[in-house]
Parts: C-alpha cells; structure tokens; sequence
C-alpha cells in the first residue's frame, strides 16, 4: 500500500520535487496501485504528490466521480488550455519530476508514460526522473504484517513441499502410478486447505518437462514418475488481503538413492550460483554499498557461463515480490537479460533468487526468497536446498 511520508522522505534525500502520476484509460497501472483501487475512467488524469504538503489529483470533469472515494483534494478541468494550465501552475517551482519513466525503456514494467506527455511535462521547465524507485520505496516496500505474512506463508509452502515429495516417494515405493498431475492437485488442495490462495497452478515436473521454464501438467497431458526420474516442483501461495506477500519456491528432487553425477554437477552450479547472489547481498549491505537488480543478475550469469552452461540459463535470476495478488510485483528485479535493471536494491523489498539450468533432457532451478530488512539487511525466508532430495 501508497505510504505517503515514505514517499516523501525519499524524494526530499533524493533533490525529487514533486512525483507526477500520469493515467489515460488504465494506461498507468502505477496510478492505480498507489490509489489502492482501479477505475474505469475515459480522459486524461494526473495525479501531483508534492515533495511537501498534501497531494492533487488533477481529473477531467467526466471521469470525478471515478475519484471521489479517494482522500485527496481534486482539482477539475474540462477543456485542453485548462488542463495545461492548471497542470503548468502545479508544477510551478519544480525543477525535478519524477514519472513512470525509464531511460531506453531499460525497465518496462516502470515505463508506462508517452512520448508526448514528457515533452508536455518538459515543457513546463521540469526535468524528469524515473519514479523507478521511488515506487519501490513508496509502494512495494513490506510493513511488518506483510514480512509476518509471507514468513508464515513461507513455513506452509515448504511444509506442502515436504508433502509433495513424500506423496512421490510413497507412491512409487509402493508401485502405484503417481503423475505431474496428481501431484498438482495435490499441492492446489493443500493450499485451499490452509487457506492459502495462489495465481495459476503449480509446476510440478518430470525428466525434460523440467528443462521447460513454465511447463504445465494437465489432466490431458501429463507424464508419470517413475523410480530414476528427476523432479521438479515449483510452487507459490499466499494468505489474501492487502498484506499478503507470495512465497514462491522450487525445489529438485531424485527418485533413486544413487543420484548420477550429471545431476549432481549442474545442481551444484545452480547452487552456487544461488549462494553467490546472497553473499553479495550481503557483503553489499555491510559495506553500505549501493547494489542495482542488474548487478546481482550478473552474479549468477557469470558463475553459470563460467562452468559452460550460459546458453542454459534462460531467464532472469529473480523477480520482484510484494504485498498483493500478484506473485510477480513491480520492485527491482535481478535481472540483466530480459533487462537492464537499473532500481536500487532498497530496504523494504524482497524478491526470489532462482538461477536455473535448463538442458534438453532435465533442469535445475533453485528458488527461495530474500527480504532486505531496514535493521537487518538481507534475510533470506525461505529454506535453501542444499542437497538434491531422494525420494527412494
């Protein structure tokens, strides 16, 4: 949820006059996140978060009572010369602007404002930032009953994991037939048990379905687990409300007691890679050292490309997590592939790290989730797997 001193702390250590949020029909979801409610709305709306004082939501006269639930003072306007106006005398004074803005759209989920309205705004005499972090900050920062809720949701997730395996281990031990499937139903059902929710279906996968980044099991197409099958599972939920924050993990496992060694070695590439993101993190914050997501992407790419593997890792070594429905929320994200991510990791955030292999006959892909706390700096709240689990 929008804290609004947050807000403004950051933009007064940080020389931000004012933070200009710009919407036109739901084209700004950061609008909409920092109102706590989305609207269905036709015309041009701002809204002006001052570095000081109280904010201005400047709306068109159709769309006001769209706002009116909304604890802030409205200002409205009808025609274009009176939103220009009205828009060029709040920003009378501020030399710097930041909106939902990123240089080369490095960071597309921070990038949501026109060509056009950035010349409009510059043409008022304000230079503007990106508000990249300055949502973080605001927006996608934990509160203590957000930690609380993803560290119990965390302790059910890896408990329902444990299950997971034992359903496996079980029903081979016993030679009866046991699917991605069945397990997926497994782990759904223990969710609406615990009153946990989640966003899609877990992935539960066997043999070369592990080595497909977002494979699915279905009723119709879904593969047994045998006795010498690798297995992957990869599974997130939450308790619901404003404050409930995904734990989001992945776990491998082999269902056999003498684990090859072609196993072992890319699982302990992953490994390491995965260790090596968290003792950065860490030496990071005790040296008081500014660390951006796409540095920490770096971390793992390297070991990974190092031990011959780069083409094998496919995907960014983590995305960002935070209070709402969405498993993957709009924070920094440790990533220097997909993009270059520029945001700060931030006191107040957290996010997975889940470097991953991924070969033609199986994967590895390691996941757990990591909290930078203002006092204590990086906690990692979720178990780390250290060892390949053996389901015979």
């Amino acid at each position: 949820m929008f804290d609004l001193q947050l807000a403004q702390r950051f933009m007064q250590e940080n020389s931000i006059d004012a933070w200009l949020v710009y919407d036109f029909r739901g084209s700004n979801p950061i609008m909409w996140e920092i109102l706590g409610g989305k609207k269905w709305t036709t015309r041009r709306n701002f809204l002006f978060i001052p570095s000081n004082g109280e904010p201005t939501l400047l709306v068109h006269k159709v769309d006001y009572e769209q706002f009116t639930s909304f604890d802030y003072t409205v200002e409205l306007h009808m025609s274009k010369e009176e939103m220009f106006d009205m828009l060029e005398k709040l920003l009378n004074g501020c030399g710097t602007v930041a909106m939902e803005y990123s240089p080369k759209a490095e960071i597309p989920a921070m990038s949501w404002i026109d060509g056009g309205t950035l010349e409009m705004v510059r043409s008022f005499g304000a230079e503007i930032c990106s508000s990249a972090d300055l949502f973080q900050c605001a927006v996608a920062s934990w509160s203590s009953e957000a930690f609380n809720s993803h560290v119990d949701a965390s302790r059910q997730v890896n408990q329902i994991k444990d299950l997971a395996f034992d359903f496996v281990s079980e029903a081979i031990n016993k030679a009866k037939v046991v699917t991605e499937y069945d397990i997926q139903k497994f782990i759904m059902n223990e969710f609406s048990s615990r009153g946990l929710e989640t966003q899609n279906r877990p992935s539960v996968c066997v043999n070369e379905n592990s080595g497909k980044q977002h494979y699915e099991a279905t009723k119709e197409v879904s593969s047994q687990i045998r006795k010498g099958d690798w297995l992957l599972i990869d599974l997130w939920a939450r308790y619901p409300g404003n404050n409930g924050v995904f734990c989001d993990i992945t776990w491998v496992a082999y269902a056999g007691r003498e684990i090859p060694s072609r196993y072992q070695e890319v699982f302990g590439v992953v490994k390491r890679a995965r260790d090596l993101v968290i003792e950065r993190l860490e030496e990071a914050w005790n040296e008081e050292q500014v660390i951006r997501g796409w540095e920490l992407d770096m971390v793992a790419r390297r070991h990974i490309e190092e031990a011959g593997f780069g083409g094998r890792f496919v995907h960014r070594t983590g995305h960002s997590m935070g209070p709402g429905p969405s498993v993957h929320a709009l924070g920094v994200n440790l990533d220097n592939f997909e993009t270059h991510d520029t945001r700060r990791v931030l006191p107040g955030i957290g996010f997975s790290v889940e470097p991953g292999i991924y070969l033609p006959e199986f994967g590895v892909r390691l996941e757990t989730n990591v909290y930078i706390d203002p006092d204590r700096g990086p906690v990692v709240t979720a178990p780390l797997q250290n060892q390949i689990v053996k389901l015979v």
